[in-house]
C-alpha cells in the first residue's frame, strides 16, 4: 500500500492512497463468501447458492461495502504512517472500485495546529479593583420601595412629570389611517419607563389633566412590526388623570412584610453581601477573560476552519436560548446575529485558540486534572449545592459531560499558573483598557 501526504495549507492535508489489486481482490472474495454463507435465495438452500448468483444478486452492495472497507483501511494506515490526527471528517475522492484492479483514493481533512508557546510568563494584565459603594444598597432599597408603592391621585394643579403615572386616551394614525392596535383608553403609563416608542412619554410630560396633544413621531427602523418600521406616526393623546407613586417608609415593619427578614439592618446586610458576591464574581470572570485574551494575543494560533464553524454555531445556539428566555423573537435574533457576525467569529476563534494554548501549557508543566483535583471539585460543589455526592459524581462523570468537566479543571489550573507568573495591576473600573 502506498500513501503520500500533501500540505495543501497550514492546517489542510491531502492524503493519497494506492491499494494494490491483490488486497482489493481478497476483500471482494471475503465479502462474497460471507454473503454466500448468509444468503437465503429462493431455489437454493441457505448458504448453498453459487458464487455467480451471489455476485448477480449482491454485486452492487458488495461493491459498496468493499469501497467502505478499503477507504477505512487505507485512511487508517495513511494516518498512522504519517502521524496525522484529523480534527474533522475527511472528504474522500475516488473512482468506482473494481474487483480485479487496484484502488486509489484521496482524502482531504484538517489537522490540529502546532502550538508554539512564545510568551506566557510576565504578561501585563489589568484587573478591576473592587470598591464597594453604599449608594448601591440605597438604590436597591429604593427599587424595593417602588415595587410596593401605591398610586395616589395628584391633587395639586401641575403638569405631568417623569415618574408620574399618566392616565391617557390615545389614537395612532399611519399614512392617515388608524394604526392597528394603536388605540387605548384609560391607559396607565408610567412616564420614564420607556414603554412606548421614543418621544411618546416625553411628549406627555408637561401636559395637564384634561388637555389634548398631537405627537408626530417615527417608529424605529428596527421596530418588531416590520410593516411600520421607520414610518411616521401621529398620536392624538388626551391626559384624563394624573397619579404619583407614594413610596412606603423604610421601617422594620415594612421589611417584615416582605417576608423572611425581621429588620431593616438585616435587609441591608443581606443586600451588601449579595452585591459583594455578585460584583466579585463578575470581576473574577472578566479578569479570567483578560488573562486568556492576553495569552492568545501573545501566542497566536491558527485554528481549523471546521472547528471554528462548529464553535461559532455552538455560541450562537447558546446565545439564542438565553435571548429566547428574555423574550427575543426569531426575526429579531436573526437580525442580531447578522449585525454581530464578526464578533461571534472572533469569540469562537479566541475560545479555540485559548483551548489549544491551555492544552500545550498543561502538557509542558503537567497541569492536567488529577484524581485529587476532580475529587476536590466535586466536594466543593456538594458543599455549595447541598446535593448528594453520589449524584454529583454520576452527573459530572457521565460520558457526555466528563471531557468538559475535566477540561474545566485543567483550564483553571493553567489560569492560576499564568496569573502566578504575570504582572497583575489592579485599577479602577474606568481605568481598565477598553475591550475591542
Amino acid at each position: 500500500m502506498k500513501t503520500q501526504v500533501e500540505k495543501v495549507s497550514q492546517l489542510k492535508r491531502k492524503l493519497s492512497v494506492e491499494i494494490p489489486a491483490e488486497v482489493v481482490s481478497s476483500t471482494f472474495d471475503r465479502l462474497f463468501k460471507k454473503a454466500q454463507k448468509e444468503a437465503d435465495i429462493k431455489g437454493f438452500r441457505k448458504g448453498k447458492a453459487p458464487l455467480a448468483t451471489i455476485k448477480t444478486v449482491y454485486g452492487q452492495k458488495i461493491k459498496y461495502d468493499a469501497a467502505n472497507e478499503l477507504l477505512q483501511l487505507g485512511f487508517s494506515s495513511g494516518l498512522k504512517e504519517h502521524s496525522l490526527n484529523p480534527v474533522d471528517y475527511p472528504q474522500f475522492e475516488f473512482d468506482e472500485v473494481q474487483e480485479d484492479t487496484g484502488f486509489s483514493f484521496s482524502a482531504d481533512f484538517e489537522v490540529s495546529p502546532e502550538v508554539e508557546l512564545k510568551k506566557y510568563e510576565g504578561l501585563q494584565i489589568f484587573k478591576e479593583q473592587y470598591n464597594f459603594n453604599e449608594s448601591e444598597v440605597d438604590n436597591i432599597l429604593n427599587n424595593i420601595r417602588k415595587s410596593r408603592a401605591n398610586q395616589v391621585p395628584v391633587l395639586e394643579q401641575r403638569p405631568a412629570q417623569i415618574d408620574d403615572v399618566a392616565v391617557i386616551d390615545f389614537e395612532g394614525f399611519v399614512d392617515g389611517k388608524p394604526l392597528d392596535g394603536g388605540t387605548g383608553k384609560d391607559f396607565s403609563l408610567e412616564l420614564g419607563s420607556k414603554s412606548f416608542i421614543e418621544g411618546f412619554e416625553e411628549g406627555v410630560v408637561g401636559m395637564t389633566v384634561g388637555s389634548q396633544k398631537t405627537l408626530n413621531l417615527k417608529f424605529p427602523e428596527n421596530y418588531q412590526a416590520t410593516e411600520i418600521a421607520g414610518k411616521a406616526v401621529e398620536f392624538k393623546v388626551t391626559l384624563t388623570a394624573l397619579k404619583k407613586k407614594e413610596l412606603p417608609e423604610l421601617t422594620d415593619e415594612f421589611v417584615k412584610s416582605l417576608g423572611g427578614i425581621s429588620s431593616l439592618e438585616d435587609l441591608k446586610n443581606n443586600i451588601r453581601t449579595d452585591i459583594q458576591q455578585s460584583e466579585k464574581k463578575r470581576i473574577e470572570s472578566e479578569f479570567k477573560d483578560r488573562v486568556f485574551k492576553a495569552l492568545v494575543d501573545a501566542n497566536p494560533v491558527e485554528v481549523p476552519a471546521s472547528l471554528l464553524k462548529q464553535q461559532k454555531e455552538g455560541l450562537i445556539e447558546d446565545f439564542k436560548k438565553r435571548m429566547q428566555q428574555q423574550g427575543m423573537g426569531d426575526a429579531e435574533f436573526a437580525e442580531y446575529v447578522q449585525k454581530w457576525d464578526k464578533e461571534f467569529d472572533q469569540n469562537a476563534k479566541e475560545i479555540l485558540q485559548a483551548a489549544y494554548i491551555t492544552g500545550e501549557i498543561s502538557k509542558k508543566h503537567e497541569l492536567f486534572a488529577k484524581k485529587e483535583d476532580i475529587d476536590k471539585k466535586i466536594t466543593d460543589y456538594v458543599a455549595t449545592s447541598g446535593i448528594e455526592e453520589k449524584k454529583v459524581r454520576e452527573h459530572f462523570l457521565r460520558p457526555e459531560y466528563a471531557d468538559r468537566f475535566i477540561h474545566s479543571i485543567t483550564e483553571e489550573k493553567v489560569f492560576e499558573f499564568i496569573v502566578s507568573k504575570s504582572v497583575v495591576t489592579e485599577v479602577k473600573k474606568d481605568q481598565l483598557p477598553s475591550k475591542k
